[in-house]
């Protein structure tokens, strides 16, 4: 009897001391800064309350969509996080490059038709060689936007940029924009209607607009020097060759600096009126423009009668190579990408959800978010290439080069294609 109860005293401890564990801690980076970061943190904090077996401490770490240097210093050093948050089409380079745990032994685990509920072409930037190495999270799609209060103060006639004329083609859009471009004393810009390259003005916004091609996954290259692609840097280097590359520069050191702050943004001091970016927008000029008066439209067209254009980009969470308690980690990752985490999401910040019942569930679209979601029916996205951010980069000197003027079109992406080309040939064949 002694015995039986010094064996049920035990199992009540064991019981009584597993009830009370301790909770498994793992770490979490982003890159992502206010006001995108300050919902991220919301979202942890509501993971960790509704639960007590994991608990997430957020850090914003130095990084953007291609740069991921301190994480891969840390891995190698054996000092990684447990989730990381990586720009999604990016997933098969930095898989390739040994960074990110494979996710397909932990779907299977926990839920084996986890792609079914996904967009097909968030799921595709997850993968690699037939494995998983991210859950996707946001997507969105970009738009033309432009200030209606500021346009109209300075007396210019908008009623083309209204979306129910349709698109508006980039000759009228400059001379919208041109119309409004002011000098000061010195000759140096104190106004600019509008800088194609700022904000989401990128080298696929505008290759995607002329109907270009990045690349060709089935025969593996990449194809910068298509003639989509070479007709949209030669419409930038014509545009900027009219505005004056080196006063651009200028303009943009005095009233957009590097790391500039959400309410200094060019657009919403009215300094630049339009600007090409994406539905995140509508939540920052909710919380630093609350006041002002816009509107949004589709990216400009070639000419009339094109059919319109968008892309949609968007982050996902990987779990790097060594992390110390990757099943916690794959917890919380399936929460911040599951329906819960991208509800919440799309809620505060305006982005758009990859998860299939989320994108059709149209009361998460109020107001000019519903034009977002829609554009989604036909936006493009970027190759997801083992060698995608290489690729992003070289794309980005080149459209530098080209909008300095320092460059021909043909000349800067034939510069792209030998640069990555022979790194994409390592990884061949990709299909």
């Amino acid at each position: 009897m002694k015995r039986i109860i010094l064996i049920s005293m035990t199992m009540m401890l064991v019981l009584s001391v597993a009830a009370f564990a301790a909770p498994t801690k793992i770490t979490f980076w982003t890159t992502h800064r206010p006001p995108d970061s300050d919902d991220l943190q919301k979202m942890v904090e509501t993971f960790n309350g509704s639960q007590k077996d994991v608990q997430v401490s957020m850090s914003i770490v130095p990084g953007a969509e291609t740069d991921v240097a301190k994480l891969m210093t840390a891995v190698r050093g054996g000092t990684g996080p447990d989730v990381y948050m990586l720009d999604r089409f990016t997933t098969a380079e930095r898989a390739a490059a040994g960074v990110l745990e494979d996710l397909t032994p932990f779907i299977k685990k926990y839920d084996p038709n986890l792609s079914s509920k996904y967009l097909p072409f968030a799921w595709a930037e997850s993968s690699f060689r037939g494995k998983t190495w991210s859950l996707p999270f946001d997507t969105d799609t970009r738009a033309l936007y432009y200030r209606i209060d500021v346009l109209q103060k300075a007396g210019i006639d908008i009623s083309a940029l209204d979306v129910k004329n349709g698109p508006i083609t980039l000759a009228k859009l400059k001379d919208i924009a041109f119309k409004f471009n002011k000098t000061d004393s010195s000759g140096a810009y104190s106004q600019i209607g509008f800088i194609p390259h700022i904000n989401q003005g990128w080298h696929y916004t505008w290759g995607f607009a002329f109907g270009g091609q990045f690349a060709d996954l089935k025969a593996g290259k990449v194809t910068p020097t298509n003639e989509g692609v070479v007709a949209a840097f030669q419409w930038m280097y014509d545009y900027y060759k009219a505005l004056g590359p080196q006063k651009v520069r200028t303009f943009l050191s005095t009233y957009n600096p590097p790391n500039n702050p959400p309410q200094q943004d060019t657009f919403i001091t009215g300094s630049v009126p339009i600007v090409v970016t994406g539905d995140w927008e509508i939540a920052v000029l909710a919380q630093y423009a609350p006041n002002a008066k816009w509107g949004v439209t589709y990216i400009p067209i070639p000419k009339a009668g094109d059919k319109p254009s968008t892309w949609a980009g968007g982050w996902s969470y990987t779990i790097p190579k060594g992390s110390k308690h990757p099943d916690a980690a794959f917890k919380f990752c399936q929460w911040m990408t599951g329906p819960d985490g991208q509800k919440m999401y799309t809620l505060t910040s305006s982005h758009l959800p990859t998860i299939v019942s989320l994108s059709q569930d149209m009361s998460l679209f109020p107001g000019q978010h519903a034009f977002f979601q829609k554009t989604l029916a036909f936006a493009s996205s970027r190759p997801a290439l083992p060698v995608g951010g290489l690729f992003w980069d070289a794309l980005t000197v080149a459209m530098n080069d080209v909008m300095d003027n320092v460059a021909t079109p043909q000349e800067a992406l034939q510069k792209v294609s030998d640069k990555v080309q022979p790194q994409l040939n390592k990884f061949l064949p990709l299909q």
